[in-house]
């Protein structure tokens, strides 16, 4: 069932039935303090850096994937994929990275994944997908089973301008503004393993050492 405030679906033109409509973004920008200071899209887990694991499980699913990050931008090229900084200025958080994308992406639909999650599942586009389009609303949030994910989202490019006006006014909760907007919520409790994240060396080294299974290999 769709969650939030009324808003208008998207255009039944625009309704994301294939991957054929959806950009995809791996969402790198962020200062990554707690990696003492490491680009956590560019560390290695399995021999292959984080950002360059998730494109390539992301590319089977949509129609364009791009990378959004504010240092070590030739770098992320290396992977083969578009790279994009944020518009607005003052490191603002994940939400400045989907705004950037929403308004570079060739496609109407964007998905988004942060880049310190190795593990992808294989239909993680294809369920998005599904739940913007039976409800007919233009967002779409992946669930844990007990909480929402909101860095997981599916969204139309008709809310970069409400997007764009939250970040102005001082907003950086990804979850407030979901609340302006109508949206599905996308049970992946099943899917534990897509909300796995690395954020210390720490979890990085406990994580190599498990060998946990997960899409993205």
């Amino acid at each position: 069932m769709p969650r939030g405030s009324t808003a208008p679906g998207p255009r039944n033109r625009d309704r994301p039935d294939s991957g054929r409509e959806v950009s995809a973004v791996v969402l790198a920008g962020g200062r990554a303090t707690r990696m003492d200071g490491a680009d956590k899209g560019l560390v290695a887990f399995r021999g292959r850096p984080l950002a360059a694991r998730i494109c390539a499980a992301l590319r089977p699913q949509v129609a364009e994937v791009m990378i959004n990050a504010n240092r070590n931008r030739e770098r992320y090229r290396q992977f083969g994929h578009r790279v994009i900084a944020d518009r607005l200025t003052g490191h603002q958080g994940p939400l400045a990275g989907m705004h950037a994308a929403l308004l570079a992406a060739e496609h109407p639909w964007l998905l988004t994944i942060p880049c310190d999650g190795p593990f992808v599942a294989a239909d993680y586009a294809a369920r998005m997908r599904a739940a913007a389009a039976a409800a007919a609303v233009p967002l779409a949030v992946a669930h844990d089973g007990a909480r929402a994910q909101p860095v997981y989202s599916l969204i139309h490019r008709d809310l970069a301008d409400s997007l764009e006006r939250f970040l102005r006014s001082g907003g950086r909760k990804i979850d407030l503004w979901h609340g302006q907007h109508a949206f599905a919520t996308v049970d992946f409790s099943a899917d534990q393993d897509l909300f796995t994240n690395i954020n210390t060396p720490q979890q990085l080294a406990g994580l190599e050492a498990a060998g946990r299974p997960g899409a993205a290999r």
